[in-house]
C-alpha cells in the first residue's frame, strides 16, 4: 500500500502532463493535478462539449494526438471500448520514454492495445467516482486506488506514477499495487456478478411489495432513498461486512441471517462463475468491442429500460419534489 510518504511530486516538476479525455475521470484528475504539481497540465479532447468544458476550466485544449505529442506523461482517460482506436491514432505521436498511464486495465489486459517498447506504461485506477475524487481532494481527504507498472524502460516509471497518484490526491488514503489484468478482471467481475443481483433484488422487492399493497415510497425509503443503505455500506467499510450487522438490532440480524441461508447461493455462485469465465477468457471484451464497432445498438434498449416512465422512477421524482 503506497501513501504520500512514498511519492515525490517534485519528480514531475517542469514536465508536461496530457489528460487524454475530459470526461468523468479526466476533469477531476486534471483539476487535482493542476492544483498540486509544478507541471504543465494540458487537455487532449476530440469531443467538442468536453473541449468547451476544459477551456472554461482554464486549460489549454488541443486534439488527442497533439496533446500526446507534447506529453512527458499521458493519462488515457477515454472510455474502455474507445481506447484501441484512440491509441492507434496517437501512438505515432508519443515520444520515447513517455509514461503512458491507464485508469483501467481493460485494454491492456485484453490485448486491445500494445504500447510501443520504448514507453513506460503504468496503471492508476481510482476506486471512486469522478465527482467524489474532486470533493475528497478539496476536503483534504484521499481515496483508494490501484497502481501498477506494466513496462519500465526508463527506470523512473514507479517514481513518476506515484507522483501522479499523489498529485491526484489518492495517496492521502492509499494506493494498492495491482497489475492491469488483476484490475480489469476485478472491476468487471464485481460490476457484472454482484451488481446485477443487487439491482434485481431491489426491483423484485419493490414490485412484490407494491403487489402486496405496500407503499411504493415506503419501499424505496427502506431500500435506498433514506440513505440508510448507503450508510450501511459505509459501516461495512469501517467495521467489517459481518460485524456491521450488529448495528441494526437483533430483529434485523435474525431475519437477515435466517433468510440468507434460505437463498440458493449455489445457483447464484454458478452464475457468477460463468460471468467470471467470460471475463477471463476475453468473451466480454469481444462483445463490448462488437457493440462499439456496430455503433452501440444496445444503447436505445438501455435508455428505454432506465427511462423515467415507470412507477419506481415516478415515485423517486415525487419524493424529490417533496
Amino acid at each position: 500500500m503506497f501513501r504520500d510518504e512514498h511519492a515525490d511530486p517534485g519528480a514531475l516538476r517542469g514536465t508536461t502532463i496530457a489528460i487524454l479525455g475530459y470526461g468523468l475521470l479526466g476533469r477531476p484528475l486534471a483539476l487535482n493535478l493542476r492544483d498540486t504539481l509544478e507541471a504543465r497540465v494540458l487537455v487532449g479532447s476530440d469531443d467538442e462539449p468536453s473541449s468547451r468544458q476544459a477551456r472554461d476550466d482554464g486549460f489549454h485544449v488541443t486534439t488527442l494526438a497533439e496533446a500526446a505529442a507534447e506529453a512527458d506523461v499521458a493519462l488515457v482517460l477515454v472510455p474502455d471500448e474507445v481506447q484501441p482506436a484512440v491509441l492507434a491514432r496517437i501512438a505515432p505521436r508519443l515520444r520515447a520514454r513517455t509514461l503512458l498511464v491507464f485508469a483501467s486495465g481493460y485494454a491492456l489486459a485484453n490485448g486491445l492495445v500494445v504500447p510501443a517498447t520504448d514507453l513506460d506504461v503504468g496503471l492508476f485506477a481510482p476506486r471512486m467516482g469522478g465527482d467524489a475524487i474532486r470533493e475528497r481532494f478539496l476536503a483534504g481527504r484521499g481515496y483508494l486506488s490501484y497502481v501498477g507498472v506494466e513496462q519500465d524502460v526508463t527506470g523512473t516509471a514507479w517514481t513518476r506514477l506515484l507522483a501522479i497518484a499523489a498529485g491526484a490526491g489518492s495517496l492521502r488514503q492509499g494506493a494498492l499495487e495491482m497489475s492491469a489484468r488483476e484490475e480489469a478482471v476485478l472491476d468487471l467481475y464485481v460490476e457484472q456478478a454482484c451488481g446485477p443481483w443487487l439491482g434485481a433484488a431491489i426491483l423484485s422487492a419493490f414490485h412484490v411489495g407494491v403487489e402486496a399493497g405496500l407503499s411504493p415510497l415506503g419501499l424505496l425509503l427502506e431500500m435506498y432513498l433514506s440513505g440508510e443503505m448507503s450508510e450501511t455500506f459505509s459501516q461495512m467499510a469501517r467495521d467489517g461486512f459481518l460485524s456491521s450487522s450488529r448495528a441494526h438490532g437483533y430483529a434485523a440480524a435474525f431475519g437477515g441471517m435466517t433468510r440468507t441461508f434460505a437463498i440458493d447461493r449455489e445457483g447464484m455462485a454458478a452464475h457468477m462463475r460463468e460471468v467470471l469465465t467470460e471475463i477471463e477468457n476475453g468473451g466480454f471484451a469481444r462483445a463490448l468491442q462488437d457493440e462499439f464497432e456496430a455503433g452501440y445498438p444496445c444503447r436505445a434498449f438501455i435508455e428505454q429500460v432506465i427511462g423515467e416512465d415507470d412507477l419506481l422512477s415516478r415515485t423517486e421524482a415525487a419524493f424529490r419534489a417533496m
